[in-house]
């Protein structure tokens, strides 16, 4: 009889070692499922974990995207791990990504074609701000009609996406583009663009954004009363309101932080990478970061490297789509896993398997 015991107190070891191994049963996990496509699984996880950063033909282009990727994964995800440590359940990010690049591209268009240097700083703000807004109205409604965060967070996902079909076709479509949707070029216009810090590194305003974010979540988490706070109130919520926690300022706090967070990185990515406000600009962003977050151990430094292993998969993905003409449904499905195994293995944090009958009194 194989039966779960509950720990005294969750296992450190465990805690560390769930994260690895849920990586390593992906990859076993995946290998089969490329094997039942008719791929060699062995070389459908090399082309995904180890040409993009090792092979001679592909690392020059694939290394600096790793960064590029990585941005807003990390960003984003630091974001939703301080409301998850906190109990407060933003499932909604990849809409204050869309609204966040939305805001930033409106307010530098709005002033097209100046070339002054405050556009972009001016469009930064903006970015953050569209996605601290649209972070509110979840933030509001539970505050104020104990509302569910989950559900209305996730339904808000929907209306961003129609609002950036919207603005691709309407409002922000390029007058000059032909009739074709989406928005002016804002990597071609110099006072709107987020280019290459150094050449060939693929950094961006975008990572650095990401890499003082670990830092900031890192100091508050560790050091400021908030991040005692946000521990305590996930933790034992009566004892919080004990210690003067207010709930509702908690709320209003985590979920700003997090939209706020996932606003700079749609900006950073509509004036980088992406370009333009385009149908398509989002890349799901916003929920990938949840399984970085989680991989991640709901940690800082975590989530960095976090990010690093899930933009890899991105990379490798994409080029295991190219080389082995692998369907683009079997990757997605192949990152979902992580999130899966990394659920499945984490009970091993609180409870012990014990094999035998049950012991009577």
């Amino acid at each position: 009889m194989i039966r779960l015991e509950k720990r005294p107190s969750p296992s450190k070891v465990w805690t560390y070692a769930t994260p690895v191994l849920a990586v390593v049963l992906t990859m076993l996990a995946g290998g089969i499922l490329f094997a039942i496509l008719g791929k060699d699984p062995l070389e459908a996880i090399r082309t995904i974990f180890w040409d993009p950063l090792f092979h001679p033909q592909f690392s020059g282009f694939s290394r600096p995207q790793l960064l590029v990727k990585a941005g807003p994964l990390i960003l984003i995800a630091i974001g939703l791990s301080m409301g998850f440590r906190a109990g407060i359940w933003n499932i909604g990010a990849e809409g204050q990504y869309i609204v966040g690049a939305l805001a930033g591209a409106a307010a530098g268009l709005a002033l097209y074609p100046s070339e002054s240097v405050l556009i972009f700083p001016m469009m930064v703000i903006a970015g953050a701000l569209g996605g601290w807004a649209w972070a509110m109205i979840p933030a509001i409604l539970k505050v104020q009609f104990r509302t569910n965060e989950i559900l209305v967070s996730l339904l808000l996902v929907y209306v961003a996406e129609n609002l950036l079909a919207s603005a691709s076709v309407g409002w922000l479509r390029n007058p000059e583009g032909g009739g074709f949707p989406g928005s002016r070029s804002l990597s071609g216009w110099d006072a709107s663009s987020n280019p290459e810090l150094i050449a060939g590194t693929g950094m961006h305003w975008g990572v650095v954004a990401g890499f003082i974010a670990v830092i900031f979540a890192y100091v508050v988490m560790s050091r400021h009363l908030l991040g005692y706070h946000i521990q305590l109130a996930g933790q034992a919520p009566r004892a919080a309101r004990f210690a003067g926690v207010n709930p509702s300022r908690l709320i209003i706090m985590c979920l700003g932080i997090s939209g706020a967070l996932a606003g700079l990185a749609g900006l950073f990515e509509v004036t980088g990478p992406a370009g333009q406000i385009s149908i398509d600009f989002n890349a799901g962003y916003g929920f990938t970061a949840i399984i970085v977050a989680f991989l991640g151990r709901l940690n800082p430094i975590g989530i960095l490297l976090a990010g690093m292993l899930m933009a890899l998969t991105y990379i490798g993905g994409e080029l295991a789509q190219f080389m082995l003409a692998l369907p683009a449904a079997a990757i997605q499905a192949f990152q979902g896993m992580l999130l899966f195994f990394l659920l499945g293995v984490d009970v091993l944090s609180n409870y012990r398997i014990r094999i035998g009958a049950r012991e009577t009194a």
